[in-house]
Parts: C-alpha cells; sequence; structure tokens
C-alpha cells in the first residue's frame, strides 16, 4: 500500500480520542485521590497508583503530541507526519487502558457508563483503529527511513532552531570522535572537550545572564542535551546536568554572596560539579540520610566536619565542586527536615581512585564503580572522614540550615527534565542508527526496509521518540513559565527513559546479530539506556512519590 492510500487522519479525530482518554483519566486520578485520602495512604495503594500515574503521564504526552501537531499546521508547515504520528500514539494509549480496564477495572472505580460512552465507544473504537491502521504505522516508518530518522521537526521558537543547528554541528565535530573510544576503554571525557563545551555556553544554557550564564531558559537548555546525548550521553550529553542541577539550587536558596561567587564559574565551564546525595544504605529515600555534618571552628576558621558515604556520585572525581546533602538535625526522625546542602571543594582528580587528604586531618576516598554502559564520567563511592567545609558553604547561609533538602529537591526537578532531554537523544540515535540500517543492509533479495515489518516497528520507533521529545519540550516550557514546577519534569522523565530503553532495543534487533557488537553504535545506546529509568529518581519512587502523590493530592 503506497503512502496515498493510507487512511486519512485528521488532527480532530487525534483530538476527540485525546478528550475521551482525558476524560476518563481525570475521573482516574480524582477516584485515586478519594481512595489515597488525597495521595496520604499511596503506599496502601502502590499499584494502582503506579497505574494511575502512568497513564496520566501518557496522556500528557498524547496532548503534546496532537498540540504540536495543530500549531505546526497553523504555522503553514506540512504536518501530515505529526498528525499520524499523534494519532498512533493517542490510539495505543487507548488501547492499553482498554486492556488495563477490562483486568482490573473495579480498581479504577469509575463512575457507571463513562468508560462506554468515550473510550469504549463505537465512535471512539472507529476512531482508534484509524489512528492506528497498520498501513498508518508503515507509512511512518517508510518516511522515517526515507530521512534516515533524520530529526529536523519544525519548532515554534527561532532561538531553539539555532540552537539544535549549532550544537548539531558542534556535536558532530567534536564528541562524535570521541564517543566510541570513551565507551570501549572507559576513559575520563578528556578536559580539551570540556573546554570546547564552555566556549559554546553549554554550562550555563538557563542560567540568568547577571550571573555569567546565556540566560536562554529551560528549553534551549533541554535541546542541547538532546543534541550532546545523541552523540554520547555519557561523554557530553551529561556533563551539563551536574552544573543545572547546583544551578537551580543555588537560584532557589543561595545567598547573593554565593550566587555571585559560585554561578559564573560553574557557568563559564571553570568549576566542574559532582552531586552527593545517595549513599550506599540510601537510595531513593533522600529523607533517611545518614551522612553528617558537625559544627566545628578549626585555626580560627568557622566550619563543618563531614563524615559519611556518598554512592553514585557520577563525575566526582573530575569534579572541583561537589553539591553534597548531609544531616545537620542529628536527630534521625528529623527526617528532611534535618538535611543541609553544601558545596564541597575538591581537588580534580582523573583516575578510577583518588584520596584527598586536608592539613587538618580530613580525607575523602573516591573509588569509580564499574558499570556496563554511561562511562566517561565514572560514577563513584565516596567516603567523608572529618572533611572540613567552610561555614560559607552551607547553602543559604543560616536561613538555608536544615532546608537542603528542598533545595535538593528543585535541583533534581532540573536533573529530571534534563533526563528527558537525554533520553529523547540516545531513542533519537537509536531511531537513526536503525534506519540507516534498514536501507543499507539486504537480506533475502531486498533492503530490511522493504519488509512491512520493519516499517512497522520503525513507524513505531519514531512516533515513540517524538512522544519523549515533545513531553520533555512541553515541561521545558512549562519551568520557562514557572520554576517551582515539579510534576511536569518528572513525567517527562518516567515517559521518555522508558521510551529509550525500548526503542534502542528495537534498534538492536534490528541489526540482527551485529546489533551485538561493539563496533556498531546501537550496542552503546542500549547498555547507556538501561540507566536512565535508574538515576534522577528510579521510577517506582518517580511514579509514586512525585507523580502519583502530586496528581492524588490535589
Amino acid at each position: 500500500m503506497s503512502d496515498r492510500e493510507v487512511p486519512q487522519v485528521r488532527i480532530e479525530d487525534v483530538d476527540a480520542v485525546v478528550g475521551a482518554l482525558d476524560e476518563v483519566v481525570r475521573e482516574a486520578i480524582a477516584a485515586a485521590a478519594r481512595r489515597t485520602s488525597g495521595g496520604k495512604t499511596i503506599d496502601d495503594h502502590q499499584v494502582h497508583s503506579e497505574r494511575v500515574a502512568y497513564v496520566a503521564t501518557e496522556v500528557l504526552a498524547a496532548r503534546a503530541l496532537a498540540q504540536y501537531a495543530r500549531e505546526a499546521a497553523g504555522a503553514g508547515v506540512d504536518a501530515g507526519l505529526m498528525v499520524d504520528q499523534a494519532a498512533l500514539f493517542a490510539a495505543e494509549i487507548t488501547a492499553r487502558l482498554l486492556g488495563q480496564l477490562a483486568a482490573f477495572g473495579g480498581e479504577f472505580d469509575l463512575p457507571a457508563g463513562l468508560v462506554e460512552r468515550t473510550i469504549a465507544s463505537a465512535e471512539s473504537r472507529s476512531r482508534v483503529q484509524l489512528c492506528a491502521h497498520e498501513a498508518r504505522v508503515r507509512s511512518i516508518g517508510r518516511r522515517t527511513a526515507d530521512s534516515r530518522g533524520a530529526n529536523n521537526i519544525w519548532l515554534p521558537e527561532e532561538d531553539a532552531v539555532m540552537v539544535r543547528d549549532s550544537v548539531r554541528a558542534f556535536a558532530a565535530a567534536e564528541v562524535a570522535p570521541l564517543a566510541a573510544h570513551i565507551h570501549r576503554t572507559d576513559e575520563l571525557v578528556p578536559d580539551s572537550l570540556i573546554s570546547a563545551m564552555a566556549a559554546m555556553g553549554y554550562f550555563g544554557m538557563s542560567a540568568p545572564e547577571q550571573y555569567g550564564g546565556l540566560g536562554m531558559g529551560n528549553l534551549a537548555m533541554l535541546v542541547t542535551t538532546e543534541e550532546l546525548s545523541r552523540v554520547s550521553l555519557a561523554a557530553a550529553g551529561s556533563l551539563i546536568t551536574r552544573p543545572e542541577i547546583l544551578t537551580k539550587a543555588l537560584l532557589k536558596g543561595g545567598t547573593e554572596e554565593q550566587k555571585r561567587k559560585w554561578l559564573a564559574p560553574v557557568a563559564a565551564g571553570e568549576l566542574m560539579v559532582g552531586i552527593a546525595v545517595t549513599e550506599p544504605d540510601t537510595g531513593s529515600d533522600v529523607a533517611s540520610v545518614a551522612c553528617r555534618a558537625e559544627r566545628t571552628r578549626i585555626g580560627g576558621r568557622e566550619g563543618w566536619l563531614i563524615n559519611g558515604a556518598k554512592a553514585w556520585c557520577t563525575f566526582a572525581g573530575r569534579a572541583n565542586v561537589l553539591a553534597l546533602l548531609a544531616r545537620t538535625d542529628p536527630d534521625p526522625k528529623s527526617g528532611a527536615r534535618g538535611l543541609s546542602l553544601f558545596i564541597v571543594e575538591k581537588d580534580a582528580f582523573y583516575g578510577h581512585e583518588f584520596e584527598m587528604r586536608q592539613g587538618g586531618g580530613g580525607v575523602l576516598h573516591g573509588k569509580a564503580d564499574a558499570t556496563p554502559g554511561y562511562r566517561g564520567m565514572h560514577s563513584y563511592t565516596l567516603s567523608f572522614e572529618n572533611f572540613f567545609v567552610d561555614a560559607d558553604n552551607l547553602i543559604g547561609g543560616e536561613q538555608g540550615l536544615n532546608r537542603g533538602f528542598y533545595l535538593q529537591m528543585s535541583g533534581f526537578a532540573a536533573g529530571r527534565l534534563q533526563t528527558g532531554g537525554r533520553a529523547a537523544g540516545l531513542a533519537q540515535a537509536a531511531l537513526e542508527a536503525a534506519a540507516g540500517y534498514a536501507l543499507d543492509r539486504r537480506q533475502f533479495g531486498s533492503p530490511l526496509i522493504g519488509f512491512q515489518l520493519t516499517q512497522h516497528k520503525l513507524g513505531r520507533m519514531a512516533t515513540y521518540t517524538q512522544a519523549a521529545r515533545q513531553i520533555s519540550y512541553l515541561g521545558a516550557r512549562a519551568m520557562d513559565a514557572d520554576e517551582t514546577i515539579s510534576l511536569e519534569p518528572a513525567m517527562a522523565k518516567l515517559l521518555a527513559c522508558d521510551v529509550a530503553v525500548a526503542v534502542t532495543q528495537e534498534g538492536q534487533l534490528l541489526h540482527g546479530g551485529w546489533g551485538y557488537a561493539e563496533e556498531y553504535p546501537i550496542s552503546r545506546y542500549v547498555v547507556d539506556a538501561t540507566v536512565l529509568p535508574i538515576f534522577e529518581g528510579v521510577k517506582p519512587i518517580l511514579e509514586l512519590k512525585v507523580i502519583a502523590r502530586q496528581l492524588l493530592g490535589g
């Protein structure tokens, strides 16, 4: 079947499908809120709360895709492919939700007749079948292959387009030649690349100009992250996440003196940043942090002694400063209310293990943990023994005492948003690799793209990659409008990371046996993607403690 014979779908059809979904999900959220007393008893209903959080996230992505297609058409852009992708995504969400309702309908506790008059009505089923028509999916796949999967989509913001084109050229010239070598040898990102990225302003994309940043906002930062991650997640895309996390925390709660001291050199790439929050025995339960900070005075200097361990501190060896969350209230019952955020200054180390000794006897020891992917920055387990931190390095000063958890959470929202961009970039890389391979590889006398199933797989890969991108862009625009939000960035992170895992693995399968060979980049994309649902909020905790809690708490 040619593209001309694909059943036509209108944006109005997509809007109707998404509207029906929206109505059902709103009622599902309301029912779950009642069941959990406004989110207070989520832990008594974890499985269902996760269901509701995930489908609400998918519907947000469907709305973002539909809105994007509508805006593109309104701008005079040929939006046919965009409408088809929005239609397919909305239809597949509807099918999945209908399946869940068939199995767990009683758990959803929806009003009588709601499903029958919305997503299960004869009219809705007809629209869903039209939107998910196999010929449409294969057509998306063929059009994706025609462009070798390239992402040259329309963007309403001209600045974002210029950023995308500029970063893409930079990544091709500076990052691509290093990416495979860094991954296969587990070498540290070279300072020459850091300097080149600093010269481009990548470490201060969203920082205000008054503090040395470019002041371009979160969307420009996200596009930058996406394009860098498309070439290498660890050797480039993730380098700018840690500075952003510290920057957001300082902007939210730092003193004016601290902002002026730290933000400019961080934005300029003069100071590399590591984040020290997770502990060996404390993962997602950040409120249970045990690493402690105690007041002291050494040689006439007021400060704090840090004692304890941290884990999964990416780039902590090379970093010049660590944003460290420590317990300043010794009463463990104080939970999140007893934590403070510090800027810990340290020397830069380039190996897989280091030790820093202070004149007063303090010791910081770090050892990198071997990982199958996400190489180039190294993730360390750290041990602090009476390590001195100046009093001026308590973020917020005395006003910031025991407020570190809340400052860190604002930084994490930015980190989650960036992870949505990182995931979209990695999925894009896999899509391009798979599209190119499908065009060039011949089997049974035909290019792989000549087979219907290949077209279908590419069509779904392209659609879900676009969904990851658009929900992340939606989160960036929302954060540009209100820096205090955390729900949309969390949803972007949740969906985009799952998409990256699925798309990279599907791309590997399309490569056949060669997908398992290190000489093909797709093998690197697969192992890199597996870390995405884990860091910046492991998936189950993100669903329950961030997304469900906000949705059900109103």
